[in-house]
């Protein structure tokens, strides 16, 4: 057992599935803590779990609790996340040994998350979006640790793309220039979280599980690292690109008024975005992660 695995806690079913060479797939908790309102966060985490386990694959919850990385959680400690409000941090791999030294609870991002599925022998992850290069990053310098992280370590992440909060073409340029590859499931065009289409071309395209898993394999085989899955909203809850651009334009603007930054910033974009479409994306935002979770399941099936 090497140091790392010494901090974490696996679930039964995980450990069971990972000894007998079954299919995980990792899925993170800030979701849960950070990314959804009560009581949609628990509704979501609960039918995400379900996809996964529909396709035959065993879903592996990510989070801290209590000073210990837990690796699949049950139902009670998913109930705990929900409830937990302000007792709970949300942890990117800065913040990882410090959490586990005072004995906090916390969820996990997808920075994170990817570091202990990774730890876990998990190679495929499912989210909502990824985090990237906020808007003004070139005052700021505002950019998510997860787009380092795929740079880094070798676990797919299948989203629905950048959030779209935030600055695409430069979060793409950052992928780029450290060689994370991107990949879009069945379009020429990458989806921008809520929205179908960013404007921006694939630079990828591959239209099926196995094509996916396939590259997936040769990436690791070579000794290469993380990849973005992104896979498109379903057509019937995304929302318009123009409409999202001037809803997140607003929300940034009340950001930036408000004077917040840091950790808090997405959440509260998150919470903006939500009031400002009446409700609209809040529904997208819980599809579009279930759709992810299945996506990645069919994926980790024929690794």
């Amino acid at each position: 057992m090497s140091d790392k695995s010494l901090h974490l806690r696996t679930s039964e079913a995980v450990s069971a599935a990972l000894n007998e060479g079954r299919p995980v797939v990792a899925l993170e908790s800030t979701i849960i803590t950070h990314g959804l309102p009560a009581p949609h966060n628990l509704e979501t985490a609960r039918a995400t779990e379900q996809a996964v386990i529909d396709a035959g694959v065993v879903p592996a919850t990510i989070a801290i609790i209590d000073g210990r990385i837990h690796v699949g959680l049950d139902d009670a400690q998913l109930e705990r996340l929900a409830r937990a409000g302000e007792d709970v941090d949300k942890c990117s791999r800065r913040d990882l040994a410090a959490v586990l030294q005072r004995g906090g609870t916390a969820g996990t991002t997808v920075a994170t998350t990817m570091i202990v599925a990774a730890m876990a022998g998990i190679r495929v992850f499912a989210t909502g979006g990824i985090g990237g290069v906020h808007p003004g990053a070139h005052r700021s310098f505002d950019i998510s640790a997860d787009l380092k992280e795929l740079a880094r370590t070798p676990v797919a992440v299948v989203c629905a793309g950048p959030k779209s909060i935030l600055d695409i073409g430069l979060t793409l340029e950052y992928l780029e220039t450290h060689g994370v590859p991107v990949v879009t499931v069945g379009s020429d065009t990458l989806p921008a979280f809520y929205s179908r289409d960013s404007g921006f071309p694939a630079s990828l395209r591959l239209d099926d599980p196995a094509a996916i898993a396939d590259m997936l394999r040769l990436q690791w085989q070579l000794g290469l690292d993380g990849v973005v899955i992104a896979n498109p909203i379903d057509a019937e809850y995304a929302l318009g690109v123009k409409t999202m651009a001037q809803v997140n334009e607003t929300a940034v603007r009340e950001a930036i008024e408000a004077g917040v930054s840091g950790k808090a910033l997405t959440p509260f974009l998150l919470a903006r975005v939500e009031a400002l479409t009446g409700g609209q994306s809040l529904q997208a935002n819980q599809a579009l992660i279930v759709s992810n979770a299945r996506l990645a399941a069919e994926i980790a099936r024929q690794l």
